[in-house]
């Protein structure tokens, strides 16, 4: 149920995203045996089901009703962290090279000022859709970041970077799951990017968090795929241009942890005034 183009939309009534988030995941995909991919949900509905059985999904709309005072739209369905756009295996846009196992777009819908962008529960969502599909030995995530729809004006004092509030999930794990990781952002046409990422990483020793423990940044030693991407350029502001790479630690190489990541990085950019979509690519160091 995947097609070369995405698929957006919005059913009447319905509320309009701030920004795409875009997820690609690669590594190698072993498809369960007993799976039959030509009966089975694909990775479309494995991910449209498992959001709406989260509650994560955002599926308002309208349905016309005759009533006695004419033609009225009435609400149906529930607000929710995103709305379904597009998923899929494969990806004309892909690099051969580059071993994506699936991909999924969504449309953000408004984050609350004390809340971080969903890269989380995305993130958690595109793993289990996979692993219905197969077991993924994920060697690299790419994650487009809708900077743009934060608005640091609206945040709290005591959510100034919301992320940093949920970084106790990830306490008390075992010390041999942390993992060097290299972490590249590009901000595509945007150059002013670059000083704000110098910004973000002094920003990031003095944050009540281990998560991710920044211990150098640089400008020239990128991962490869940092140079692509896999979706069309309008949906950012690319292509790939002005990128920096962070080195250091996470404290697990999991989807959960990478999609705190993402929100993290995203809030440090909104707050150094950064208003553009970022592309995030995270991998083994």
């Amino acid at each position: 149920m995947t097609s070369e183009e995405a698929r957006p939309g919005l059913a009447p009534g319905a509320r309009s995203p701030v920004g795409t988030m875009f997820a690609a995941l690669y590594g190698e995909l072993a498809p369960h045996p007993w799976r039959n991919p030509d009966a089975d949900p694909d990775a479309y509905l494995l991910f449209y089901d498992r959001s709406l059985a989260m509650s994560w999904l955002d599926d308002i709309g309208g349905v016309l009703r005759k009533t006695a005072w004419g033609i009225e739209e009435r609400p149906v369905g529930a607000a929710g962290l995103w709305g379904m756009n597009d998923a899929g295996q494969a990806h004309p846009r892909a690099a051969s090279e580059a071993s994506l196992a699936a991909w999924f777009q969504v449309g953000v819908e408004a984050v609350p000022g004390d809340r971080p962008l969903p890269v989380q529960p995305f993130l958690r969502c595109a793993g289990d859709a996979v692993a219905r599909i197969g077991t993924l030995q994920l060697r690299a995530v790419q994650v487009l970041l809708p900077v743009q729809g934060l608005d640091p004006g609206s945040r709290p004092e005591y959510a100034q970077i919301p992320s940093v509030r949920t970084a106790r999930w990830f306490g008390g794990g075992d010390p041999r799951s942390r993992t060097p990781v290299r972490v590249t952002l590009d901000s595509g046409q945007a150059a002013s990017f670059l000083s704000a990422a110098s910004e973000m990483r002094d920003r990031m020793s003095g944050l009540d968090q281990d998560v991710f423990v920044c211990e150098s940044q640089s400008l020239a030693d990128h991962h490869p795929l940092a140079m692509t991407t896999p979706f069309d350029d309008r949906l950012w502001n690319g292509p790939p241009l002005h990128r920096v790479t962070f080195h250091g630690t996470l404290t697990e190489w999991s989807l959960d942890a990478l999609g705190w990541l993402g929100g993290f990085l995203a809030d440090l950019g909104a707050r150094h005034g950064v208003t553009t979509p970022l592309l995030l690519t995270a991998s083994r160091a």
